[in-house]
């Protein structure tokens, strides 16, 4: 059976998920309109939290898939990890298309940023709904 990390979160009415290049993942348990880039908030773990096989993984600059759902709706992407990652951020992890690293930095080069997801989804995630996140290692 597949390992898999997951993150449990809940949506936000004032979840917008326009972002073009990033998404995140949050504890803190409120936002503004400001964090267009935010798809979960009151998150249970954040970057800091990350098994040692994923980052091990990660490190490797290996392939990850990552799962939102929310309500009977979901969406997935895929990501990559890079030998500089740091997995030192204790409240936030964002996924990014671009190759930018930062302590927030889960994976980069995605597949996906919050305007990429389906817009069924993000409506789910603003009703305030509970967000099951799994993050799965690719071979």
């Amino acid at each position: 059976m597949k390992k898999k990390w997951i993150i449990k979160g809940k949506g936000h009415i004032n979840i917008t998920a326009t972002h073009k290049t990033t998404l995140e993942f949050t504890k803190d348990p409120e936002l503004t309109l400001r964090g267009n880039c935010i798809v979960a908030v009151a998150c249970d773990k954040g970057l800091k939290d990350i098994p040692f096989w994923l980052k091990e993984h990660l490190l490797q600059e290996k392939k990850i898939k990552i799962i939102i759902k929310c309500g009977k709706t979901q969406d997935y992407l895929f990501a990559y990890g890079n030998k500089d990652l740091e997995f030192s951020n204790k409240n936030e992890i964002v996924v990014r298309k671009s190759s930018y690293i930062d302590d927030r930095t889960l994976a980069i080069k995605a597949t996906k940023s919050a305007i990429n997801l389906k817009r069924e989804l993000i409506n789910e995630i603003k009703k305030g709904k509970e967000i099951v996140i799994e993050i799965f290692a690719v071979e």
